[in-house]
């Protein structure tokens, strides 16, 4: 009975060394993957906040006085400028940022256009859109008070992907009237079952607005299967 006690002591003293062991080696984990961790989602946000601010044109501000502001804040420094003060400034400056963006891709649309007009198969309406027609098609043609079904690969003239339905794999349907002015005008060209590549000048898309991946002024390249009509 009495070696039973003493090997059963023996036996938890040993599971206490080992749990010892086992909690300094997770604190040790904790120690090593903590502050990684945080690193990373520290330079997640960082590269986050800078591919947004490069979007909005804001890529030509120093990232050092970036980080020095971040700083004041993080540490409760005095601030350079009131709070106040800095958000209109910053305001301001996006807007500034927003219309030179604007201007640049209206001029380079337009460069865009004009030479596309000029390639063979492509025809321009009077309102200035421009399509080619791919594949033709022999169904009805949808009127303005018609739902579609489509599916459509949308591109900036600089061929980055902005939407598609296509890589999505997943058709849609909505009204005709229920899109950007350039969408409306060629579905009431396009007899169902046909694929058109049709080229909207920023007028007739989103103008100076900047959706998701779209920024101010863009002409976008639609290539436009009609499925049916509904």
């Amino acid at each position: 009975m009495l070696s039973f006690c003493v090997v059963g002591q023996a036996t938890a003293q040993k599971k206490k060394k080992r749990s010892k062991k086992a909690k300094a080696k997770t604190e040790k984990v904790i120690k090593t993957v903590v502050p990684q961790k945080m690193d990373t989602t520290a330079y997640a946000i960082g590269l986050m906040l800078g591919l947004d601010m490069k979007k909005e044109g804001l890529n030509q501000l120093d990232p050092a006085a970036i980080a020095q502001a971040i700083e004041d804040v993080f540490k409760e420094r005095d601030f350079a400028l009131e709070p106040q003060t800095a958000g209109q400034i910053a305001s301001d400056y996006r807007k500034e940022q927003k219309a030179l963006i604007g201007l640049k891709n209206l001029e380079e649309g337009q460069k865009f256009l004009e030479e596309n007009a000029e390639k063979p198969g492509v025809k321009v309406t009077a309102s200035g859109l421009q399509y080619k027609i791919m594949e033709g098609g022999d169904g009805d043609i949808p009127t303005s008070s018609d739902r579609v079904r489509v599916h459509y690969h949308g591109t900036l003239i600089d061929g980055t992907v902005f939407d598609s339905s296509i890589e999505r794999g997943e058709s849609i349907d909505f009204p005709v009237m229920g899109v950007i002015k350039g969408w409306q005008e060629v579905l009431q060209l396009m007899p169902t079952g046909s694929i058109w590549r049709v080229f909207i000048p920023a007028k007739l898309a989103y103008g100076n607005r900047g959706p998701g991946k779209i920024s101010p002024n863009s002409t976008l390249i639609f290539d436009i299967e009609l499925l049916a009509i509904e």
